[in-house]
């Protein structure tokens, strides 16, 4: 038995995702603060966090991971959302992942293999003195 989605739970869904790729903390707040789970995932298992870590947007992982959002939690594919930051080499969000309880050994690779596989000695440095 299969139930056919409200549209408009849909498209609010869709809505969040969004803010979360574009970094609009407040209006995701908001979203939040009003009954969205902050470990809302897409058909792809990427959480807000995630879309937030990959795109580049610190403010909006801090204020996800401040309402409980899962730092840890992996996509479909073992992806975690600090592993992503590494891989697009955004600072501030491994920064902002790590200071919400990150662990660079979860996900496949790991944040730890990915700086290792990129050369990244300034994360595989901050990782290990954690």
């Amino acid at each position: 038995m299969s139930e056919t989605p409200d549209p408009e739970v849909v498209e609010l869904a869709s809505k969040v995702f969004d803010l979360a790729r574009t970094g609009d903390a407040a209006a995701l707040v908001a979203y939040v603060d009003a009954g969205v789970p902050a470990n809302l995932t897409n058909d792809r298992g990427d959480t807000l966090v995630m879309l937030a870590a990959y795109h580049g947007h610190a403010a909006a992982v801090t204020a996800l991971l401040e309402r409980g959002a899962d730092a840890d939690r992996a996509n479909d594919r073992g992806q975690t959302p600090l592993a992503g930051a590494v891989f697009k080499g955004e600072d501030a969000v491994v920064r902002a992942l790590l200071a919400g309880g990150a662990n660079p050994e979860s996900g496949t690779p790991s944040a730890l293999d990915t700086a290792r596989m990129f050369g990244k000695t300034e994360l595989l440095e901050l990782f290990t003195t954690r």
